[in-house]
């Protein structure tokens, strides 16, 4: 499995309660880009439009030797590919209040598809983000005394 992007910024903005693996419609020069480790999802998000699931502001830049180079196609939408059971099943829990889906990568497989990594996640609060900051900086800091205690 090749990593192509991730969504660092998502981990710590979203509490990940499921993650799905869907794939994603691409074409040759997209491919191309994230083959090069181009590709950016920050700020991305997916969403249901007229039943069908669409990745929304993910970054894929132009290929540089593509033979038409259109600029404005890097944020499009693109459409997700799921089972129908799958797709029901997350109407369903985004229909509840407070999920969204959050892509948190996009990879290529052993087979060489693109795939994206969708998390089904809740918004965190200022708190408990404040609080996993807490936790991060005592573990560092323990981390730090033991090391200096042997």
């Amino acid at each position: 499995m090749k990593i192509v992007a991730e969504n660092k910024k998502a981990l710590f903005d979203y509490e990940i309660l499921d993650r799905i693996e869907a794939g994603i419609v691409l074409t040759g020069d997209e491919v191309k880009s994230l083959r090069g480790k181009q590709g950016s999802l920050k700020g991305s998000f997916a969403q249901f439009h007229q039943g069908e699931l669409m990745l929304l502001n993910a970054n894929i830049p132009v290929y540089r030797f593509a033979y038409s180079k259109k600029e404005d196609e890097t944020t499009r939408s693109r459409k997700l590919l799921l089972h129908k059971k799958e797709l029901m099943r997350l109407l369903g829990e985004v229909s509840q209040r407070g999920i969204t889906l959050v892509p948190l990568k996009i990879y290529f497989n052993n087979k060489g598809l693109a795939k994206v990594d969708i998390g089904i996640a809740r918004h965190k609060k200022k708190a408990d983000k404040k609080q996993k900051l807490k936790e991060r900086d005592l573990d560092r800091e323990t981390m730090r005394e033991l090391k200096n205690f042997k």
